[in-house]
């Protein structure tokens, strides 16, 4: 019989592998293995073969393990803070009068327009680091904060950089129909054409690019304008995403997904119409709680309606300086079962399985065979308590393909 090798073996491990029937896809005293960084090996304890052995045994000792966490929809690098909107909200200004008056995305412009590459990045590095520490191990970013080429290239540079410099996966999205910049205030259409012209093909030929966004909404871009930048994408052979119906229903849920767009985000006033072109299309629904919370509001994404059509439905921390300054994703799943009564495997799945499917990644978000070794190890005995514990320093070790993360174990 031959003899089985691998590099790193798991054991007495309670595996939420997220595969099969059974809630959370559990093996109660699993055993994992990993060789060249994905995982060669999962089963319980006492399956585990008689002429097998690794290079290192680490006994978890009844912990749960889990797939690395993914972020799917941030906005991390930026320059500057808005706190004192936050100040100003909870002095009875809305978003959208603070947005209107110059403020929201045009002044974080204004602070990231200003910052350098490097300061762009020592900035952001320690925001990414939070996220690390919270079990992320993979990290979407997007721009949206440059609104002009040479500001928007500094921020895709900087997203690659940082998973780079800190040994993760990011993924950069393109979000140029974020906002109009003040110089193009009054020339809507001379810059959705900037955006779809010059500055998507020149980021797109650079390999700064893995996917499209933009703000479908009454304080950002119409539904014409984003169909625009939409096909100009197609062309390019570049997925979309979608922030949509977060404020009010421009149908852009529908439209995401008739250009078959991996995400649309935020659908708080997600009609029925937009659930089915979902459904259909397989676009993920991502949740923001955290902007949720942060604005007050009160509508609910319609969470019942998307399960009877079997969404996938992710979760995400949208990171961000006006609107979710949050830096924990267990922190958003959480809040994903409090706010919007996602139960906690419907909210821990939000932020592996779904999440990947939501960034087009096949090789991770579950505990199976070939998937990444992408593996995080909680102090807790069961995955409940990845959603039931407010806040706290729950994590015990990150692996990233299978190796040790310095920074988080």
């Amino acid at each position: 019989m031959t003899h089985t090798r691998w590099d790193t073996l798991f054991t007495h491990a309670t595996l939420a592998t997220f595969v099969g029937a059974e809630p959370y896809g559990l093996i109660r005293d699993g055993a994992l293995a990993v060789k060249d960084g994905r995982i060669a090996w999962v089963s319980p304890h006492a399956d585990l073969p008689h002429n097998a052995s690794a290079a290192q045994v680490i006994d978890v000792g009844g912990a749960v393990m889990t797939p690395g966490l993914i972020d799917c929809h941030t906005h991390l690098v930026f320059g500057g803070n808005r706190a004192h909107e936050f100040d100003l909200r909870l002095n009875g200004a809305s978003y959208e009068a603070i947005a209107r008056s110059g403020g929201g995305i045009v002044s974080t412009v204004a602070a990231t327009r200003h910052a350098s590459e490097d300061e762009l990045l020592a900035q952001s590095m320690g925001r990414a680091q939070a996220l690390l520490r919270d079990g992320v191990t993979t990290i979407e970013i997007k721009s949206g904060y440059g609104l002009d080429l040479a500001t928007e290239r500094r921020m895709l540079r900087v997203a690659r950089r940082i998973g780079e410099e800190l040994g993760v996966t990011t993924r950069a999205t393109f979000l140029g129909l974020h906002a109009l910049p003040p110089e193009y205030k009054e020339q809507r259409d001379a810059y959705v054409a900037l955006v779809c012209d010059e500055m998507l093909p020149a980021l797109a030929a650079e390999g700064l690019i893995d996917a499209v966004d933009a703000f479908c909404e009454s304080i950002g871009f119409t539904h014409g304008e984003t169909q625009r930048v939409f096909e100009r994408a197609r062309a390019l052979r570049l997925p979309v995403k979608l922030h949509a119906e977060q404020l009010s229903d421009l149908d852009g849920a529908a439209l995401v997904a008739q250009y078959g767009g991996l995400s649309a985000d935020h659908l708080e006033y997600l009609s029925d119409h937009g659930i089915d072109a979902m459904a259909r299309a397989g676009t993920v629904a991502v949740l923001l709680p955290g902007a949720f919370y942060a604005l007050r509001e009160t509508k609910l994404p319609p969470i019942a309606n998307l399960r009877h059509r079997s969404v996938p439905m992710a979760v995400a921390t949208d990171c961000n300086p006006g609107t979710s300054p949050l830096l924990s994703l267990r922190m958003a799943a959480g809040m994903a079962c409090t706010l919007f009564r996602l139960t906690p495997e419907e909210a821990l799945r939000g932020i592996t399985t779904h999440a990947a499917r939501a960034l087009g990644l096949d090789d991770r978000g579950t505990l199976a065979l070939g998937q990444r070794a992408d593996l995080a190890v909680w102090n807790v005995q069961q995955p409940a308590e990845l959603c039931y514990w407010i806040a706290g320093d729950l994590l015990r070790a990150v692996y990233v393909e299978g190796k040790a993360h310095p920074l988080a174990t």
